[in-house]
């Protein structure tokens, strides 16, 4: 199979101290030996994207900032998304819904997939993450990854997987790979 399609691997926590670029790290590593797409780590962090500044709604795609227009291009090329969260206040980090709020027209009829964690599994940033990319029409895979801030992070702190998350993690990358090639219809 071709491995034309790219999916991003979004790190979605600009915290200091956060835990989401290892956690992306550790899902990048599960897509080394995959042939049916190209992986990219994209850290929100990179693009110091400041509180949407945006005149126009995205949804209008006159983007006027400078680092909107940068965000959008990183964006666009991307066929899916895996989604590295946080569970901040039974939500998603307030950077990563940020970032969304950015762009519209570059998220629609894309796949999304999502990695969360936190002390009840990140699974409340999820559902959240569920609902805003159904506004901004991506179209999100069922399995989801859920980490334990308990049983996966070491003293809270350092990552240690368990080896239950390796047969979700190859699922869902299974089915981001998917629903990216049957989105590209969508899309043409």
């Amino acid at each position: 199979m071709s491995n034309d399609l790219r999916i991003a691997i979004i790190v979605g926590s600009t915290r200091p101290g956060r835990k989401a670029r290892v956690v992306a790290e550790w899902v990048q590593g599960f897509t080394a030996a995959r042939k049916a797409a190209q992986y990219e780590l994209v850290d929100i962090a990179d693009f110091k994207l400041p509180l949407l500044d945006e005149p126009i709604p995205p949804s209008l795609g006159k983007y006027s900032q400078p680092h909107t227009k940068t965000w959008a291009a990183a964006i666009a090329k991307f066929d899916g998304f895996v989604f590295v969260t946080p569970e901040y206040n039974h939500s998603t980090s307030g950077a990563l819904k940020n970032a969304i709020d950015f762009l519209f027209a570059e998220w629609n009829d894309k796949a999304a997939g999502f990695v969360s964690y936190g002390s009840s599994n990140g699974v409340r940033a999820v559902e959240h993450l569920r609902q805003i990319s159904a506004e901004v029409r991506m179209a999100d895979v069922r399995t989801a990854v859920g980490l334990s801030l308990f049983d996966d992070f070491e003293h809270f702190t350092t990552f240690k997987p368990r080896d239950v998350h390796q047969a979700t993690i190859n699922t869902l990358l299974d089915e981001v790979e998917c629903w990216a090639r049957a989105m590209r219809s969508a899309r043409a």
